[in-house]
């Protein structure tokens, strides 16, 4: 995975970013009318869907335990007998990481040993992103310190929402540069922005100030992942690789627990972005339901 190396503030190209919330919905009605995958085809998506995963545990009563049998499926997400009547052989699929919090990345390290599969923590006062600058700064810190691969941070809607772009940038940067070598995943909380200018906005912010991924949402909001804040925030992904050859990666995360709902994503993406995007380097599904339901669609499709 490659690292951003951001970009300096500039105010005006900011400003300059305005996006018709209408004409984003006609362009996410035109998207779904086209038929999703069938057969070998809808199989494949699903197995690349899988690949993509970051597993998520984030609830109060985590366990070592719980994280352990969360890392062993995510280095044998679907069952032997399964694998084999999808042409796979044991181990040729794991998913893209397990993300859990700060406490849990000791034992998911121990428990993915050899695996090569990243831990990810959530971070920066996740999920609301309130708590003290030096407080975020710091659990950014000790998380990378730790041995998390890639931080996810979240983070503080009311920059967005006021319009005080250089605040936020400000807060990432600093987060960029407390992660180390660790890849960052900056959080907009999408549901919360309100207007598809602020998505855009706050997207290209994150990217200026280093972030290595965008993604939708804590998971934890009212509203999480959408297709049209999705759409907004691919194509001020693909507008920066075309201007500095960059590619940076992008995360939906939560309410997304079906199987036809992650297609519809790996389609966006692919229409937006490119089939070379949808690797785990540049494309993660936030997920903990999930996994069940495409193992179903998968079982579904071996027996028909």
């Amino acid at each position: 995975m490659t690292r951003n190396p951001g970009l300096p503030f500039d105010a005006a190209a900011i400003e300059a970013l305005h996006v018709d919330d209408s004409e984003i919905e006609r362009d996410i009605a035109a998207f779904t009318a086209h038929p999703l995958p069938e057969g070998r085809e809808r199989a494949n998506w699903l197995l690349e869907a899988i690949a993509c995963m970051d597993l998520t545990t984030l609830a109060g009563d985590d366990t070592p335990e719980r994280v352990e049998q969360l890392c062993a499926r995510a280095r044998a997400p679907l069952p032997p007998t399964l694998l084999q009547a999808l042409g796979l052989a044991p181990g040729m699929l794991k998913t893209g990481a397990v993300c859990v919090y700060h406490a849990m990345i000791a034992p998911a390290l121990t428990a993915l040993a050899g695996s090569d599969i990243p831990v990810a923590a959530v971070s920066a006062g996740f999920p609301a992103g309130l708590s003290p600058l030096s407080t975020r700064i710091a659990e950014v810190t000790e998380s990378a310190a730790a041995g998390a691969a890639e931080i996810d941070i979240v983070i503080q809607r009311r920059h967005a929402l006021s319009g005080d772009w250089r605040t936020l940038y400000d807060e990432v940067r600093a987060f960029r540069e407390a992660a180390g070598q660790a890849h960052v995943k900056a959080i907009l909380a999408t549901g919360e922005l309100g207007t598809a200018t602020r998505i855009a906005r706050a997207s290209l912010v994150c990217i200026m100030a280093g972030a290595d991924f965008i993604k939708t949402s804590t998971g934890m909001e009212k509203v999480n992942a959408t297709l049209p804040a999705g759409l907004v925030m691919l194509r001020i992904i693909r507008d920066h690789a075309t201007r500095t050859g960059i590619r940076i990666g992008f995360k939906p995360a939560g309410g997304i627990a079906s199987a036809d709902q992650a297609l519809a994503w790996l389609m966006l993406v692919r229409q937006e972005l490119g089939e070379e995007w949808l690797t785990p380097d540049l494309f993660r599904f936030g997920a903990s339901r999930l996994l069940d339901d495409v193992e179903r669609h998968l079982e579904a499709h071996v027996a028909a």
